[in-house]
């Protein structure tokens, strides 16, 4: 069996950007990674400044989006781990959401 293990110092985030359906990261180890946009649905809902507006914890080990209610961490983003949000959850975000646009 193997273990993913994860350097957390080489992992932190360093730069973040977003395409119409993909989030990339860049890390400290000189590493870039991306993943499918899908897998944050809220990202995804986002408008394009929403997406811009965000900021790193932990020194890097995650991105948060305030806009969006959404943070992800750098070693779920490598270990392949999508959004772990209910449905019903997701749901109840996308009618306050469209309530607070209407």
């Amino acid at each position: 069996m193997n273990t993913l293990v994860i350097d957390s110092a080489a992992s932190r985030a360093t730069a973040v950007r977003l395409t119409e359906d993909t989030l990339i990261v860049d890390l400290a180890d000189g590493r870039t990674v991306s993943v499918p946009l899908a897998w944050y649905p809220r990202l995804l809902q986002g408008s394009p400044i929403e997406r811009a507006n965000h900021r790193f914890i932990g020194e890097g080990e995650g991105i948060h989006w305030p806009d969006l209610d959404e943070d992800i961490s750098v070693e779920n983003i490598l270990a392949g781990r999508m959004s772990g949000e209910s449905s019903k959850s997701f749901g109840r975000w996308l009618e306050a959401r469209s309530g607070r646009q209407a």
